[in-house]
């Protein structure tokens, strides 16, 4: 086989990779919806998350003056902004929507979002990140983001 015909097969193989995705998961959600939901959620948020708050520990030790704000201010400033890009990435993705259509979303409901993210995990991480053990942190944020996901679906009507 010619290497330009083999490079077209595995282009037009990537690109059929997105529908591909979104009829499997169609299809586990059909047989297995509270596992395929919960699957979704957690092997990607919890992980992150768990190491997400490891680090804030690591880096930034209780002891280290204004600790708390610190923490808070990284996460609110660096985290919740590139968290919520990704969540955006993904569900275009999970959509089956082209780039344009990514970057559409982007310039239209990023910014309302993240200052909603703002306004309402902020006094969450607030809580969170100062008062809430270690070891509790992801399913505190994980009950709270139950209904933050609500929100954010509610944009793509």
């Amino acid at each position: 086989m010619a290497p330009a015909a083999s490079k077209l097969r595995a282009e037009a193989g990537l690109q059929a990779l997105p529908r591909r995705a979104l009829a499997q998961y169609l299809r586990l959600l059909q047989l297995y919806p509270v596992l395929t939901k919960a699957a979704t959620r957690f092997f990607f948020t919890g992980p992150l998350s768990h190491h997400f708050y490891l680090f804030l520990e690591h880096w930034i030790p209780p002891e280290v003056p204004l600790a708390g704000v610190k923490r808070l201010l990284l996460d609110r400033l660096l985290f919740a902004p590139a968290f919520l890009l990704v969540f955006f990435l993904v569900m275009n993705f999970l959509e089956g929507r082209d780039a344009a259509a990514f970057a559409a979303k982007m310039r239209r409901g990023f910014w309302p979002a993240l200052q909603m993210n703002w306004r309402v995990w902020t006094p969450v991480q607030f809580i969170n990140i100062n008062y809430v053990p270690l070891q509790f942190r992801v399913l505190f944020a994980n009950l709270v983001a139950l209904f933050w996901y609500t929100y954010l679906a509610s944009l793509r009507k």
